[in-house]
């Protein structure tokens, strides 16, 4: 167990090492000039050479990209992911101020998703045939099929709009107004909760049914066992390795990929700064959200690996 996870730490850093070198490459060859975005448009006219090249000289990019990214990367080693661009302040501290707003939003919704995608597919596989397994799969289907703004759209025309009953737009942490917090964060958990309760109740569903097929369920059932205790028991955690793997999905896909709702619901999290530091060309505040996007990514895939272990014990770490 030891010598997998060392092994799997040093891929990570193989990983993250390579990733680092194509963002940064990538971010370089983009059309336009970062420099220029500082200026605005009375100023460009006006701004002399010596003055772009000031600004240029200012964030070492004058010097050769191999001296940029031995720099850049000799800092990072360090902790330090660098200062933006464009608003002059360090990158670290800028993520970390919003990563908390990400992180609030993403992991209720992951837990909400998961948790009612769950028992609906419990509920659905077991009572196969019925209408609540006829509902459950085509809440599913539309879950899944359904765009996240579209779903954010319907939501702001409903209840911002029409029932003027929510907020749409904005972020109050709870920790300052817990009432206000709440209003403002239900509409953007619910349309990050529609694509894992779909997908979960899905997969939840289909390794229920394989599992409540096996000889083991169907001698439970012949020994007079409740149902209660049947599923409890000894389907549930067989049927959960299959639903471990779309959890580790789903969550990166929570962290990670949050950023249209936050755009549409004016949300200054992790994703709403990386697409604007991405249009503002702000390299070192995109070079930092998407080493720490995958830095995320590394540990939920290394801890679904060793979640197999202890829902199957035969799982063998060589």
């Amino acid at each position: 167990m030891t010598t997998y996870i060392i092994r799997r730490l040093l891929h990570a850093v193989l990983l993250i090492f390579i990733l680092s070198l194509v963002i940064f490459l990538v971010m370089r060859l983009l059309p336009g000039d970062p420099v220029l975005m500082l200026i605005t448009g009375d100023e460009l006219a006006q701004a002399s050479e010596e003055r772009v090249a000031k600004l240029r000289h200012e964030f070492g990019l004058d010097k050769p990209l191999l001296i940029q990214y031995v720099t850049w990367l000799g800092q990072l080693l360090k902790g330090d992911l660098g200062t933006s661009i464009i608003h002059r302040d360090n990158v670290k501290h800028e993520i970390f101020r919003r990563l908390p707003i990400t992180l609030h939003l993403g992991l209720t919704a992951f837990i909400l998703g998961s948790l009612i995608g769950f028992i609906l597919g419990i509920a659905s596989a077991i009572r196969r045939g019925s209408w609540i397994d006829a509902f459950v799969t085509l809440l599913a289907n539309l879950g899944i099929a359904a765009p996240p703004f579209w779903f954010a759209a319907l939501l702001i025309y409903l209840f911002g709009v029409h029932l003027k009953v929510l907020p749409v737009s904005g972020y109050t942490s709870p920790l300052s107004d817990f009432w206000m917090s709440l209003r403002q964060s239900l509409m953007p958990i619910l349309c990050l909760a529609v694509f894992p309760v779909a997908s979960i109740a899905r997969q939840t569903r289909s390794s229920m049914l394989e599992v409540i097929c096996q000889d083991y369920i169907r001698t439970a059932w012949a020994k007079g066992l409740r149902e209660g205790i049947i599923i409890m028991r000894h389907a549930i955690k067989n049927a959960l390795i299959p639903v471990v793997t779309i959890l580790g999905i789903i969550l990166r896909y929570v962290v990670g990929g949050s950023v249209v709702i936050e755009i549409v619901f004016n949300i200054p999290g992790i994703g709403r700064l990386a697409v604007d530091s991405a249009v503002s060309q702000d390299y070192p505040v995109v070079q930092g959200i998407i080493l720490l996007v995958a830095a995320i990514v590394v540990i939920i895939n290394l801890t679904v690996d060793l979640l197999y272990g202890w829902l199957d014990p035969r799982t063998r770490y060589d």
